[in-house]
Order: structure tokens, then sequence, then C-alpha cells
């Protein structure tokens, strides 16, 4: 079957639904369109509405095919269960965040005394993980078994011990509780594998999450769905790190999206092998990384985000203009108003890149001389890439003011990006970089979309807007 040169991606995002006519072939973006998300009515009302609107300018896009990724709804809701707070249950938080989803819980130690917390979370996926292979799988083991006495129906991704994960499987379908069995997320101490469980957790979002959202009558939706927006996000950031061509330890690149709720940070990096020598990891740092601040925001976490500010000594007067944008409605209405936003994203930005980069010293140990640090190393990064509404609405210059506080390490030994160039994606390449990826699903699609985004960077200068 001869795929379609045109594409239509669509990202239905909480507030608003994204659309991005693209030419494959060519790897170029031909127009974009974007309208207030319809979660009143039905979602897809909105992406008609878009593609009404492309259409005056391109009547193919009538015809073109639809790719989507979606947000709306709140979204992948995840919980992590795994056997130890610091090693298995920590695992499993990353992988969740690379596939995606909220966290929206993480229980460590035995599932028993957590269930009445796990059902009060309402995850949409449950990640069940714990043991290294052929390692302590008891309470693995013990807490598939609590979930099989509780008649658990959520979906559930088994990426624990491999060696126990036949087991596992049989408690689970013995209490007829919808399961996918990946790889172990920490086949040894050391190592982070998210792969496989990231895949798992696609697809459940895919199969079981989006049709429950509820979002749509129209069944043409859930077959239009190919993952949560986030998770296509990241999929395009590991596509631009490619077209980038880093491989200059400690290069790569660094997307920072600032949303009405939360801070999404997505890193791709070339990893130094001297220095993850040197660290002390239990689990291990990988090349690709997401981080979700559900305390950082435009809108419903503005006030959150004005005291984060303050606290962390980035801008302490933030507080008496957070008030008004708790209002998800709230717009703008001036130029005044308009600097105030971009002074909150500037906050939401440093912190949230601050928390992912975390800091790094130089200590002695009886092992010799160590690097302790937390979160991952940024300082070389190349480019830094600003995402969300608020610097899609500013100018280019007004955008890269308010994410330079998001570079540098200063005095704190912050491993922020120290000297990168620094843009703006303002038509959300990414999302349809991965969506193309995606739904091709081999080198070709992967090429024509590396394609889409250097033909898009490449003319860019730094204050240049994408």
């Amino acid at each position: 079957m001869t795929t379609p040169r045109l594409a239509l991606c669509v990202d239905f995002g909480s507030t608003f639904t994204k659309t991005a006519l693209v030419d494959r072939a060519a790897g170029t973006l031909l127009a974009t369109a974007q309208h207030p998300t319809t979660l009143d009515t039905d979602v897809l009302d909105g992406l008609d509405a878009c593609r009404d609107a492309l259409a005056a300018e391109h009547p193919e896009a009538t015809g073109a095919e639809v790719l989507a990724c979606s947000s709306a709804g709140g979204g992948l809701r995840i919980a992590v269960i795994g056997t130890e707070e610091l090693v298995s249950a920590e695992a499993g938080r990353r992988v969740a965040l690379s596939s995606g989803g909220k966290v929206v819980l993480v229980l460590a130690g035995g599932l028993d005394p957590g269930l009445a917390e796990l059902r009060a979370a309402e995850p949409d996926v449950l990640l069940l993980v714990g043991g290294t292979d052929g390692g302590n799988s008891e309470t693995l083991l013990h807490d598939a078994a609590a979930l099989a006495d509780a008649r658990w129906t959520g979906p559930v991704v088994v990426a624990g011990d491999r060696e126990a994960q036949d087991r596992v499987a049989a408690l689970l379908a013995g209490s007829g509780t919808p399961y996918t069995v990946a790889d172990n997320v920490v086949p040894r101490i050391g190592v982070l594998a998210p792969e496989s469980a990231r895949l798992a957790i696609r697809e459940i979002f895919i199969r079981h999450v989006i049709g429950g959202k509820n979002l749509s009558s129209r069944p043409e939706f859930a077959e239009l769905v190919l993952g949560a927006t986030p998770d296509v996000v990241l999929v395009g950031v590991e596509l631009l790190a490619q077209a980038q061509g880093a491989t200059t330890p400690g290069s790569g690149v660094v997307v920072v999206d600032v949303g009405g709720a939360t801070t999404d940070v997505h890193s791709v990096v070339v990893l130094d092998p001297e220095e993850a020598a040197l660290a002390r990891e239990v689990v291990a740092v990988t090349p690709v990384t997401r981080t979700v601040e559900g305390d950082l925001g435009m809108r419903w976490s503005a006030v959150s985000t004005a005291e984060a500010a303050a606290a962390e000594g980035v801008d302490a007067e933030l507080a008496g203009l957070a008030v008004a944008r708790r209002d998800p409605a709230f717009l703008p209405a001036d130029a005044t108003e308009r600097a105030e936003d971009l002074r909150l994203a500037s906050a939401a930005a440093t912190i949230a890149v601050r928390r992912h980069a975390g800091r790094s010293q130089v200590v002695l140990s009886p092992e010799g001389r160590v690097v302790e640090r937390s979160g991952k190393n940024l300082r070389a990064v190349d480019l830094l890439v600003g995402s969300g509404g608020v610097f899609r609405a500013a100018t280019p210059e007004q955008a890269r003011a308010a994410l330079v506080g998001a570079t540098g390490s200063g005095t704190e030994g912050w491993q922020c990006p120290e000297r990168p160039r620094i843009v703006v994606d303002s038509t959300s390449v990414l999302a349809a970089a991965g969506l193309i990826a995606l739904a091709g699903g081999d080198e070709a699609a992967a090429d024509a979309a590396r394609r889409l985004i250097w033909n898009t960077v490449s003319s860019m200068t730094e204050v240049s807007a994408w």
C-alpha cells in the first residue's frame, strides 16, 4: 500500500487543537492551523474547523491522511508499583514519564497498604516493576497477587524480573486483569531499559485509554490517535537530535514545553562514558529523558509557579499577577499582560530545566574521585527549544529573552545548557515529525520525519522562531 503524500498531523491538546499539513515526500511543512479544543461537544469538531481553515488555501488538505496525538481529557495517567523506592520504583517512574504519561502515584515496598491510594489515583495504566532479572521477585509476585485478589480492571504493563513474568502473568490472567508483558526496565543494577515498556504503554494508550475518555462519539477518533502527545513529541525530539547529528559527549537538544498545568522537559544527549563511569548511579541515566513538573504552568499551576519562583530565588514578585491567571480561559489583553505572562513562563522554564538537569560536584570517596549529581548533565547541549503557546505568541526576541534563564550553571552548580542556540517551535513540528515516524514505523518514515525537521530548522537564525 502506497503511503499518501500529504499528512494532516493533529495534536488534540487540553486547550487547543493544533494541526500541521505536511508534504511527506518533500519533507516540508505547508501550513498550520489551530482551534480551541472542543471538549464540550466532540473533540473532532475542532479538527473539522482546522481542516476547513487549511482547505481554504490548500484544498488538498481535505483528503490528507490524518495522524493524531492527544493530551485532551487529562492525557495519560500512570501509576508505578515497584519493589523499592530507590531502584525499581524510580526506574518505573522514569519510564512512565518517557512514555508520555503523568505519573499520578508511585508505590514501593508492597501494594497492600497502598491499594486504597491506588484506587483513589485513578490511573489509566499501571506499570508493575521489580527485581533484576533472576533477582528477588518476592514483592513483584506479592503485588501481582494483590492486584488479582482486588480484581483490578485497569490495564497493567508487567516490566519486572524476566524469570518471574510468567507467574505474574498467570496471576493477572486468572483474575481477568488486562495485562501486557514487557522487558524488565532494570535487568541489572545500573542499567535502565525503557524501550519495551514505553512501547507497551503507547499501545495500551491507543487500545484502552483513548476510547475510555469519551472525547468523541465518532468511531474514527480512536483510529486516528497514535499516542499520547508528550510521547509523540519525545519521538520528535529524538529525530531532531538525529538530524542535528551530534556526536560529541554532552551535546544534544533540550525542549522545554510550558503548558497551562505542567511544564515538560525533554532531552536527548550524547552520554559521556567517562562521566558515567565516575558517577554513582543506582538507576542509570539514559540518553533520552523526559520530566514533568506538575506545579509549574501558566494557568492551572500559575500560583504554585509563583510560589516556586520565590522559594527558589528565580523571581520573588510573581505572586500578585499569578492569581488572575488561575483561570484557564485567561488571555493577555495588552502588552503589559503579555509581558507578565512571559515572566511567568520564564520562571516555569528556568525551574523545570534546573530540576531536569540537577547539580553536580566532584567529591573524594573511599573509591576515589567520583561525581555526585542529581538530574542529567546538559551543560554542553547545543540547542534549547522553547515550546508552548506563550512562546508561540511572543516575538522571537521576547521568547528568547524568556528562555535565557534556563541556561548557564552560575555558582550553584546547575547542569543547565551553558551556551545553546535558543529557538521556538512555533509550528509544532516536533509533534508532526513524531507522528510521521510512528505512522510509518520504518526507517523510510523516520527519514521523512528527519527531513521535515531539518528543512524547518535549517533556515533559522539564533533568534528566529520555527
